[in-house]
């Protein structure tokens, strides 16, 4: 037999700023991605896919972030962690996808004055929804998305895998989740 594997996070991303960001488009200049772990692999893939002329990456451990340079080639540039707050300059999206700013963690601490109130800022911590990253973005005018739907997005293509159906992905369904 054949292995057959695929990945949906990159999906659920996209999804979910598509969905909350109607206006968003990526290939408008660069994005900036903050962490180097799965998650930002599979970010910097729908980026890059989605038409990021530029993936700015900036890591704790610049050795992480320097495996992901490796992979994708020149248009991901890597930022020292204690010089993130400049590659936000000229952003048009801006992703957390390191486990700062999640419950039982320490808030994302990054200066957000190169930031234009026209980016769009996603945090993919959905615990809590709202994080102080995305209350600082907010608070400058970017549009904010939170990490839930990232989840239910890339839930709904196994959902349908195993059930023959693709599930909605809408205001009823984070309803349903939210409440428990």
């Amino acid at each position: 037999g054949k292995i057959h594997a695929d990945n949906t996070d990159g999906h659920g991303f996209i999804a979910n700023l598509r969905q909350n960001a109607p206006k968003w488009r990526p290939a408008a200049g660069p994005a900036a991605v903050i962490g180097a772990g799965g998650a930002a692999r599979a970010v910097v893939t729908a980026l890059l896919d989605a038409g990021a002329p530029e993936v700015r990456i900036t890591n704790r451990t610049r050795a992480r972030a320097d495996v992901l340079r490796s992979e994708f080639g020149a248009r991901v540039v890597v930022y020292d962690w204690v010089q993130a707050g400049n590659m936000l300059e000229d952003a048009v999206t801006v992703v957390n996808t390191s486990s700062l700013g999640m419950v039982g963690k320490p808030d994302l601490r990054l200066p957000l004055d190169a930031l234009s109130p026209d980016a769009v800022v996603n945090d993919l911590v959905y615990t809590p929804l709202r994080t102080a990253f995305l209350d600082a973005a907010a608070d400058i005018g970017c549009v904010t998305v939170d990490g839930l739907g990232m989840l239910l997005h890339q839930a709904a293509p196994g959902f349908e895998r195993w059930f023959g159906k693709r599930p909605e992905v809408d205001q009823k369904t984070r309803d349903a989740v939210l409440k428990g």
